[in-house]
C-alpha cells in the first residue's frame, strides 16, 4: 500500500462524522461556559457560522494567515505558529497529506480540520468590486421555539407588573451575504420567550446589522453597525467566544482577529458603531468607535445629585414591566484602538480603551463590591506580546486601568518532545482592577481580584491514544459574590483519550476542584466561609456501526462535598443514536437520558445536538428523565430544515422551576424548528 492510500484509510472513517457532531473537546468547553457563566445560554454562534461557511468554501493552506487558522479553534497557538514556519521553509504544499510532516500535527488532529480545509492554487489577480458584490453567498436562517407547558408568568396578570408581556415562543431572523473574507454584511433580528412581538413600540426586540469589508490594500477591514474587538489576551477587551480550561490542555492562548463582524442573537457583547484594521509592512493597527444604549437598574441620587446605575443587564430579557423599564437607560460612547509590530518569530502589541456613560455607575453597598466599577468613566491600558523559538512559544499580557490597578497573564507553550507537551500560564491580577468587557483565562468569570498558576502536559504514549491533565491553583485576595473572605482554590484534572480502531473512540476523565462558599450553621448565624469540594468522572464511547448508524453513550458520577455539611450526589447517563445514511436527504439523531441528584448544587451539565446554530447545554438537577429527536431534512439543493422535540420528565414533582417560571406539573417539553437557505 502506498503512502497516499495509507494516510486515505486513517483520515476516511471519520471524515462524515465530524461535520455532524462538534469534538468532544468542544462540547466540553461550551459546558463550562454554561456552568462559568450560571446556566447562561452561549448566544455567540459567529465560530459555527464561519465552520458552517468553510464547509463549502475551505479555507486555502497555502494562502492562509495565522490569524484564519486561529479562528477555526481547533489549532494551539504552538501548532500555529508549526505550520507558518513549514510554510515559509518549505513552500506551499502539495498534497493534503503533507500535513503530517508539520510538527505538532498528527492524523486526529488533521481529521478534525479536514472538512473546512483545502489546497489550491493561490489566485494571481485580486477579486473586483463587482464580483465581491454579486459573486458571494446569500444565506437566511429563521428559527422558532418555545417550551409547550406555559410558566407562572403567562398565566398571570397582576398589577405588580411581574408578569410576562409576551408569549412564550422565541424567534430569530437572520439573513447574511457574504464573499470569502472580502465582503459580508446581514440583518438579525430576534425575541426572547416572554416578549411581546409587534408591540406598540417595536417590532422584533433586538435588530442588529452589520456590514464587513476586508483586504483593501493597506485598509485590512472596515466594520459598520455591529462588530466584536478582541485584545491581547482578554484583560481589558475581549467580545468573542473564548474556552477557558477543558481537555485541550494546550489551548489556553486567546487567539482571534482583532475586528470581526457581529450577527448573533445576544444582546450585549459587541460593539455599535464604525471600525477599522490597517496593515502596513510589519505594522497593524485598528480603532474603532462605539455608542450602545445598555441595560441597566437606575436609582434615584440623594438630594442634589443625578441618579445612578446600580447594576447592568447582560441577558437582553424584556419581559415584565420592570426589565422594560430597564430597557437603554444607560448611555456608553466606547473608543479605542490596538497597534501591533509583527515579525515572523515574534509580536508586540500596544492596545487602549476608552468608556464614557451618561450616568455614574454605584454598585450596591456590599463588602465584595468595595472595588467594583464605579463612576462616569473608565479607561484601560496594555501591552501583549508573543514569542516563538523553535519548539517553545511564550505570550503574555500586562494592562493597568484608571486608578492604576494593575492585571498580567503570561504564559507558554513548549513541545518538548513529538508525544508530549507543556503549557504554563500564570496571572495576577489585582483586587481592584477592573475592565469592562475583560474576558480572559481565569478561574473565576471575572477578570478581577485573582492569582494563579496553570499547568499542563498532553501526552501521546501511543497512537491511538491521549493523556491530557492539569492543575490549576488560585487566590482570591479578597471578597467574591457569595464568598464573604478572601480565598483559594485548586483544580485537578486528568483525561484519557483511546481510540481502538476507526470506528471506535472514547474517553475518560476525572476532575477534582476546591472552591470557598458562604455557608450559615447552627453555631453561627454570620455566614461562615467553608470550602467545598467537587469531583467527577465521566466516560464517553462513541462507535460506528455501519454507514448508517452511529452510536454515543456517557455516564458521569459528581459528588459534592462542603467542609461542614452532608456530601451530596449527581449522576447522569445517556444513550445516543445517529442516523446518517449517505446521499439521504434526511439525518436523525436522537437522545435518551437518566438523571439524578441531590440538590442543584449537586447539578450536571450535558451538550445536546441541536438545530444548526444553537449551542444547548441544559442544567440537570433533582430526578428524572430526557429525551429528545433532533432532524434534519433536505428539502433542496439551497435549503435545509432542522426541528428537534425534547421533553425532560421529573420524578415526585409538582412544579418545575421558581418564581415566574415556575411550571405546575413534572414535566417541561420544548420544539425547536430552523429553516436555512443558502443561495
Amino acid at each position: 500500500m502506498n503512502r497516499c492510500s495509507l494516510i486515505l484509510c486513517l483520515l476516511f472513517p471519520l471524515y462524515a462524522q465530524c461535520q455532524e457532531q462538534p469534538s468532544f473537546e468542544a462540547e466540553q468547553q461550551l459546558e463550562a461556559i454554561t456552568e462559568a457563566a450560571e446556566d447562561g445560554e452561549t448566544t455567540d454562534d459567529s465560530w459555527w457560522q464561519q465552520l458552517e461557511y468553510l464547509k463549502k468554501n475551505r479555507l486555502n493552506l497555502n494562502t492562509a494567515n495565522a490569524a484564519e487558522l486561529s479562528e477555526l479553534q481547533l489549532l494551539s497557538a504552538l501548532q500555529v505558529n508549526q505550520f507558518m514556519n513549514y510554510r515559509r521553509l518549505l513552500g506551499n504544499l502539495v498534497s493534503i497529506y503533507e500535513l503530517q510532516s508539520v510538527p505538532g500535527w498528527d492524523v486526529p488532529l488533521i481529521q478534525k480540520l479536514l472538512p473546512y480545509i483545502a489546497l489550491t492554487v493561490p489566485a494571481l489577480t485580486k477579486d473586483k468590486l463587482l464580483k465581491q458584490l454579486n459573486g458571494g453567498n446569500h444565506s437566511i436562517a429563521l428559527r422558532y421555539s418555545r417550551a409547550i407547558e406555559k410558566a407562572k408568568g403567562y398565566l398571570q396578570k397582576d398589577s405588580s407588573g411581574s408578569a410576562y408581556a409576551g408569549d412564550p415562543s422565541r424567534l430569530m431572523l437572520r439573513y447574511k451575504y457574504q464573499y470569502k473574507n472580502l465582503m459580508q454584511y446581514g440583518l438579525t433580528l430576534s425575541k426572547d420567550a416572554g416578549e411581546p412581538l409587534f408591540d406598540k413600540t417595536a417590532g422584533f426586540d433586538f435588530y442588529s446589522f452589520h456590514f464587513f469589508a476586508g483586504n483593501m490594500g493597506i485598509v485590512k477591514a472596515v466594520a459598520l453597525g455591529d462588530y466584536t474587538i478582541n485584545m491581547g489576551q482578554g484583560l481589558i477587551h475581549w467580545q468573542g467566544l473564548a474556552f477557558g480550561k477543558g481537555g485541550a490542555v494546550m489551548h489556553i492562548k486567546r487567539q482571534s482577529a482583532v475586528l470581526r463582524p457581529y450577527n448573533s442573537s445576544g444582546a450585549f457583547y459587541f460593539h455599535r458603531g464604525a471600525a477599522v484594521q490597517v496593515e502596513k509592512n510589519k505594522w497593524q493597527g485598528a480603532a474603532f468607535l462605539s455608542l450602545r444604549k445598555l441595560d441597566a437598574k437606575l436609582n434615584k441620587g440623594p438630594a442634589e445629585e443625578e441618579d445612578f446605575v446600580s447594576s447592568i443587564h447582560t441577558s437582553g430579557y424584556h419581559r415584565t414591566q420592570s426589565e422594560r423599564s430597564d430597557y437603554g437607560t444607560l448611555h456608553q460612547l466606547a473608543y479605542g484602538a490596538t497597534l501591533k509590530f509583527k515579525k515572523s518569530n515574534w509580536y508586540a502589541g500596544l492596545n487602549m480603551i476608552q468608556y464614557h456613560f451618561n450616568r455614574p455607575i454605584q454598585k450596591e453597598a456590599a463588602p465584595y463590591n468595595l472595588y467594583a466599577l464605579t463612576g462616569k468613566h473608565h479607561s484601560n491600558y496594555s501591552i501583549d506580546y508573543g514569542f516563538t523559538f523553535k519548539n517553545m512559544h511564550t505570550f503574555g499580557e500586562t494592562a493597568i486601568d484608571n486608578n492604576v490597578n494593575i492585571a498580567s497573564i503570561n504564559g507558554v507553550l513548549v513541545s518538548v518532545h513529538p508525544k508530549a507537551s507543556i503549557s504554563l500560564l500564570n496571572r495576577s491580577i489585582a483586587k481592584a482592577y477592573q475592565a469592562f468587557y475583560g474576558n480572559a483565562f481565569t478561574a473565576s468569570n471575572t477578570v478581577s481580584n485573582e492569582q494563579g498558576l496553570f499547568a499542563g502536559l498532553s501526552l501521546k504514549p501511543a497512537p491511538a491514544c491521549n493523556v491530557d491533565l492539569y492543575a490549576d491553583v488560585f487566590h482570591f485576595p479578597w471578597l467574591k459574590y457569595r464568598t464573604d473572605a478572601p480565598s483559594y482554590g485548586k483544580d485537578y484534572f486528568i483525561q484519557i483519550s483511546y481510540q481502538p480502531s476507526k470506528l471506535t473512540d472514547m474517553y475518560s476523565r476525572y476532575r477534582s476542584r476546591r472552591k470557598s462558599i458562604n455557608q450559615k450553621t447552627e453555631a453561627n448565624v454570620m455566614n461562615e466561609v467553608v470550602p467545598f469540594f467537587n469531583r467527577s468522572w465521566r466516560t464517553q464511547v462513541s462507535h460506528r456501526l455501519s454507514k448508517t448508524f452511529s452510536v454515543r453513550h456517557r455516564f458521569e458520577l459528581l459528588w459534592y462535598k462542603p467542609e461542614k455539611a452532608n456530601e451530596e450526589k449527581g449522576f447522569l447517563a445517556f444513550f445516543d443514536v445517529f442516523y446518517n445514511p449517505p446521499q439521504s436527504r434526511l439525518r436523525i439523531n436522537a437522545r435518551l437520558q437518566y438523571f439524578e441528584s441531590d440538590s442543584y448544587n449537586s447539578r450536571l451539565y450535558a451538550y445536546e445536538n441541536d438545530v444548526l446554530y444553537y449551542y444547548a447545554v441544559p442544567v440537570f438537577y433533582d430526578k428524572g428523565t430526557r429525551y429528545y429527536i433532533n432532524a434534519r431534512y433536505k428539502l433542496s439543493t439551497c435549503m435545509n430544515m432542522w426541528i428537534k422535540w425534547g421533553q425532560v420528565i421529573y420524578s415526585g414533582k409538582h412544579a418545575i422551576g421558581s418564581g415566574q417560571d415556575e411550571i405546575k406539573g413534572n414535566k417541561k417539553s420544548e420544539i425547536r424548528v430552523l429553516l436555512s437557505a443558502t443561495f
